[in-house]
This record gives structure tokens, sequence and C-alpha cells, in this order.
């Protein structure tokens, strides 16, 4: 018997609008100062994301500050990214505040994503796994995914989690609109 969850996702195969922001303070201040900068979490997510044939519409390094966390939430909105990716500010250190940006903005919470990612990183990096706080959520129509700043836990959460996922969530968010 086939499983209607796994019918139904075998259907999907849009292209997904994506938003990927890296959050650094010192990158983006060099960034603005016109330095060259080395943004290489940033760049493994592009390429994953292009190789699957998904585009980028918005791309930007931003200071670890809740204002400009939330105000590039929204111009990646406004670019019609379906999927807002927001990589680092997600530690225990006083200036990481991509959560406390990110979160109380979120319609919905899906805890499932900092749970298993969490547990996949552990399988990788050990206890050191619980101090990362990635989340995702929801906000209005568009998923937003908060994950640490290594260029081995992009690759883990956009290759593992969010890319198989993608146009199931883009799917399920337009569904949501229609009814």
């Amino acid at each position: 018997m086939i499983n209607p969850h796994e019918e139904h996702k075998g259907k999907l195969h849009r292209k997904v609008n994506f938003s990927i922001i890296t959050v650094s303070t010192t990158r983006a201040k060099a960034f603005h100062e016109g330095k060259h900068i080395e943004d290489t979490s940033g760049d493994v997510a592009k390429s994953l994301i292009e190789s699957q044939g998904h585009k980028i519409v918005y791309r930007s390094i931003i200071p670890d500050d809740i204002l400009a966390i939330r105000n590039v939430l929204f111009e990646s909105i406004n670019a019609k990214a379906d999927i807002v990716i927001f990589i680092g500010g997600t530690g225990i250190t006083r200036d990481d505040v991509t959560i406390e940006a990110l979160q109380p903005l979120f319609w919905k919470e899906l805890p499932g994503f900092g749970e298993i990612m969490r547990f996949l990183s552990y399988k990788q990096i050990g206890a050191s796994a619980f101090l990362s706080r990635a989340i995702a959520g929801i906000i209005g129509k568009t998923a937003v995914f908060c994950i640490p700043g290594s260029p081995n836990a992009v690759k883990l959460a956009v290759q593992e989690l969010i890319l198989p996922e993608a146009d199931h969530i883009v799917y399920l968010l337009e569904r949501e609109e229609m009814g």
C-alpha cells in the first residue's frame, strides 16, 4: 500500500524562492565598508539550493541586531521568498539575537526542525550540539529557518532537512491560503 503522504509529496516539483541571510556583525561591517569578505556558509547554502533548481531571490549579510534582522526578513518577504534562511546568531552569547528577533513573529513554530537539527548535529559533533538554538517557524505564507553559522551546520540543515521538504512546505502554505 502506498503511503498517502509519500504519494502526495511525489507530485510536488515546484521551484522554490529562497532568501539567504548571514547574521554576523563583523562580516556585515566589513561588507558595508566595501571590503572583500568570505561568506562560506552563505555560499554553501546558495550552492545547495541552486543545485536543486531553486532560486535565490534575496541575499544579504547583516549585523547581530534585532531591528536589522526583522527588516531583512520583511525585505525577503517583499522579494517573494517562499523560504528565508538565517545563518548565524543562534548560539548562547549576548550578541546571538536571531532567535529573539524572529521567534516572537512566528505564527506557528516548527519545533521538530530544531529537535532534529540538534539530534543530527549531536551525531556529528557531540554534546556541544545542544548549545544551538536552531528553530523554524511560519510567518504569513513564508517559512523561516534559523540555523547555526558553521558551514557544516548549514550543509546539514539545508541538504538534509530544508531542501527535502521545501516544495512540500510551500505547497502546504499556499493550500492553507486558498482554503
